[in-house]
């Protein structure tokens, strides 16, 4: 299975932090967002990288990197107002196998805001348990400048085909560990103009009340990238529909109506600009040039790969 997809407008700053953690001999991806949305033919707001090196072995690479986090340590490497995130690799553990990372100690879950929720993902892992704790198949995708491959362990590029939302592992269990994976997903399924498969939107109308437990400022940053998107009609309607709003913007609930409607159009009209909309048959179509050629390969084959010619 091969994709071709132009890798040109991979962030040249981003690059160099691929191939320096490369160079010292450090496993390092381009991760999540960033190769959906290149995939699709569109422009990535940001490129954020996975990596095995440890939060500090980055920082030992890079001047202008600067650590931050409680519960998760990330590397920021800044390049004057930009900055590339890098994450080590992690693994979703089972409840009692917390670790101190960093002199960080695990939270307390007992906590009213974390009663239901699971922190405990804070373990060092692989690449391929970094890509099963994540949200949605298509943000799973990674891929390797050495290989010139994506790299799918769970079906994210034939979600990304189908132009489906579909969670990886049990709906039910990863929405009740972060209950803002449901904004998310209706969110995503706007902007891409994606359909949601049903066994998750079925979960996101059970356990829609669970999102009042979300933290504030995390609700309120998803409602500003929403507004950003230029989809904020869509989304909003979509949030509206399966029973989001009531939990979380009441007033937005029972002002649910054409005005409301008509307030985000025009905005989203303005925001999408000459830009165009995400294809999901991108894939297929962008033509392939010997200098900007990606492939595609599952968990089964992804170091089988041959490298592009001339990359």
């Amino acid at each position: 299975m091969v994709a071709h997809v132009n890798w040109c407008p991979i962030d040249p700053d981003a690059l160099k932090v691929l191939y320096r953690l490369r160079q010292y001999e450090h496993v390092a991806y381009l991760v999540g967002g960033s190769v959906r949305d290149l995939l699709l033919g569109r422009r990535p707001k940001d490129f954020d990288i996975g990596t095995s090196a440890h939060p500090y072995q980055v920082k030992k690479l890079f001047r202008n990197c600067w650590i931050i986090g409680r519960r998760f340590r990330l590397a920021h490497v800044k390049f004057g107002m930009k900055v590339i995130e890098v994450a080590t690799f992690r693994r979703q553990v089972a409840a009692g196998e917390e670790v101190v990372a960093d002199g960080v100690p695990a939270p307390d879950p007992t906590t009213p805001e974390g009663e239901q929720l699971i922190h405990h993902d804070n373990t060092f892992g692989t690449p391929e348990e970094d890509a099963f704790r994540r949200d949605f198949t298509i943000n799973a995708l990674f891929y390797d400048i050495a290989t010139f491959s994506v790299i799918d362990y769970v079906g994210g590029l034939e979600d990304l085909r189908a132009g489906v939302v579909r969670s990886i592992g049990d709906p039910d269990v990863r929405l009740n560990e972060d209950p803002v994976r449901m904004l998310r997903a209706i969110a995503i399924a706007a902007r891409l103009d994606f359909t949601i498969e049903p066994t998750l939107l079925a979960a996101i109308r059970t356990h829609r009340h669970e999102i009042s437990k979300s933290s504030m400022a995390r609700l309120l940053e998803e409602y500003y990238k929403i507004l950003r998107a230029g989809s904020s009609e869509k989304a909003f309607r979509a949030l509206a529909d399966v029973g989001l709003l009531e939990p979380i913007s009441r007033e937005l609930h029972l002002g649910a109506n054409d005005p409301l409607w008509r307030s985000m159009a025009a905005p989203d009209a303005y925001r999408r600009g000459p830009f165009p909309r995400a294809d999901r048959r991108g894939i297929r179509r962008i033509q392939s040039s010997e200098n900007c050629r990606w492939h595609a390969a599952t968990s089964n084959d992804c170091g089988r790969s041959s490298p592009c010619s001339g990359g």
